[in-house]
C-alpha cells in the first residue's frame, strides 16, 4: 500500500493525466554455449558405425596395457578400484569447442594420477565452430599440458562425427586437413608434444584421407568396437592406442595400449 501511495503522489506532482503501459517481451534465452551436451570420445562414432557394443570383459594380454578415458558423464570417479581392477592409463575430457570445460576434470585428473596412472587430457573438436589454433589454445589452457613427469601423456584431439549435422562439419578433406595442422602446429608450440590424434577410420578417410598426413608425430588412438582391429585412417602404420568397447570393467570406454608398460612411460616421456 505504501508502494501504491507513492506512486499516485508522484503522478500528481508530474502532473500525469494518462499511464500508458508498455508491454515489454519475455527475454529470449540465451544459446547454449558450444559442447554444453559434453560429448565423449566415441559417443558419435558409436552412434554412426556398426560394432560390438556390449560390455564385456577383455583380459591383460602380454604386449598391451589396459586403459579407460572418462568425461563429467562417469562424475566422481572411483579410481582406487580403477587401479586395483587392472586399469593403468587413463584420458581425461577437459575441453570441447572454445566454451566448454568438464566440471569433474580436477577430480577425474588428478585422482588418476594419486593412484599411480599414466593419464592425459583429450579435447572434442568442433572444427566448424573456430579455427584449429584457436581450439589448441583452448585445451592448453584448461588442462591440456604436458610436463615430462613420466606420468603425463600428450593431449589428444578428438575427431569425429559432428554432433550438430554434417559428418565432416561442411568442410572438403582439405579443409579439415587443415584445421588439424592448426591444431597440432599451435598445441606443439604451446605444450612442445604433438597431439595424440583420436579418430575412427571411417570418419578419418572420410573426411581427411590423403589431405595430410599425421602418423610421422601424432599418436593414434583409433576407436572400433570389435575384438579386431582391422584397417587403419590414412597416414598410420600401427595403432598407440585402441579404445575397443564402449563400456566394460572400468568407468567410460575401455582402451588397450600397443606396447608393455616400458613403452607405454616412454610415450609418456616423449
Amino acid at each position: 500500500m505504501a508502494t501504491h501511495t507513492r506512486l499516485r503522489t508522484l503522478i500528481t506532482r508530474l502532473g500525469v493525466l494518462t499511464i500508458t503501459l508498455a508491454i515489454v517481451p519475455a527475454p529470449v534465452a540465451e544459446a547454449l554455449p558450444e559442447g554444453s551436451a559434453d560429448h565423449f570420445a566415441g559417443s558419435q562414432i558409436a552412434k554412426h558405425e556398426a560394432g560390438d557394443h556390449a560390455a564385456r570383459h577383455r583380459p591383460r594380454s602380454e604386449g598391451s596395457v589396459p586403459g579407460m578415458d572418462v568425461s563429467s558423464h562417469q562424475g566422481d570417479v572411483d579410481w582406487p578400484k580403477a587401479w586395483a581392477d587392472g586399469a593403468r592409463f587413463a584420458y581425461v575430457k577437459a575441453t570441447e569447442g572454445t566454451g566448454y570445460r568438464n566440471p569433474k576434470f580436477a577430480q577425474q585428473y588428478n585422482g588418476s594420477y594419486a593412484v599411480g596412472m599414466i593419464r592425459g587430457a583429450y579435447h572434442f573438436a568442433l572444427p566448424d565452430r573456430s579455427d584449429g589454433a584457436a581450439q589448441a589454445d583452448f585445451f592448453a589452457s584448461n588442462g591440456g599440458g604436458w610436463s615430462r613427469d613420466g606420468k603425463t601423456l600428450p593431449g589428444a584431439v578428438d575427431l569425429e562425427y559432428n554432433p550438430y549435422g554434417d559428418t565432416c562439419y561442411g568442410l572438403s578433406q582439405a579443409e579439415m586437413g587443415a584445421w588439424v595442422r592448426a591444431f597440432s602446429d599451435r598445441f606443439v608450440q604451446r605444450t612442445g608434444r604433438h597431439p595424440a590424434i583420436y579418430t575412427s577410420t571411417s570418419w578419418w578417410n572420410r573426411c581427411v584421407g590423403e589431405a595430410d598426413t599425421f602418423g610421422d608425430t601424432s599418436p593414434l588412438w583409433v576407436a572400433h568396437y570389435a575384438d579386431v582391429l582391422g584397417p587403419l585412417p590414412h597416414g598410420w602404420d600401427y595403432e598407440t592406442i585402441w579404445q575397443w568397447q564402449a563400456a566394460g570393467l572400468f568407468p567410460g570406454d575401455q582402451n588397450l595400449f600397443n606396447g608393455n608398460d616400458e613403452q607405454l612411460l616412454r610415450v609418456a616421456l616423449g
